[in-house]
């Protein structure tokens, strides 16, 4: 098993970036422009990905009392990731990505997962700055 991991803080409640992270309806703004997902019956949904043009059956469960998001596989089980916020004082919030590939051959390596990571978490926060700074939009 590999498992990689990137931090960022976000300038909002850890709420606010929560809600905004856990929306499905947002998620493709925010995940690496490679992925998509689309929402089943919660808390499956279907993720696809361009360069391989394949799907993949996934679960997503948002748990708003712990400010936490889980995905993963459903039938291979080749991998799984979680999103953590915490709140870190003045309005601030500290976001966490993880990821787990249980087989080395969905494993893209820790080039390309660092920087869809490192991507990720800067296209969330910018998204967050955006809502914060303008809350009617």
């Amino acid at each position: 098993m590999t498992e990689y991991e990137r931090s960022r803080t976000m300038p909002a409640p850890p709420e606010h970036v929560f809600d905004h992270a856990a929306a499905v309806e947002r998620l493709d703004s925010w995940l690496p422009d490679a992925l998509h997902v689309e929402a089943g019956e919660l808390p499956a949904v279907t993720v696809h990905e361009d360069r391989t043009d394949e799907d993949t059956p996934a679960v997503l469960r948002a748990r708003p009392e712990q400010m936490r998001l889980e995905w993963g596989t459903r039938e291979q089980g080749g991998y799984a990731g979680w999103l953590q916020v915490a709140g870190v004082g003045g309005g601030v919030s500290e976001v966490t990505l993880h990821l787990s590939f249980f087989d080395a051959g969905h494993d893209p390596g820790e080039g390309p997962v660092g920087d869809a990571l490192d991507t990720s978490l800067r296209r969330l926060e910018e998204q967050v700055r955006l809502r914060v700074e303008h809350p009617a939009g």
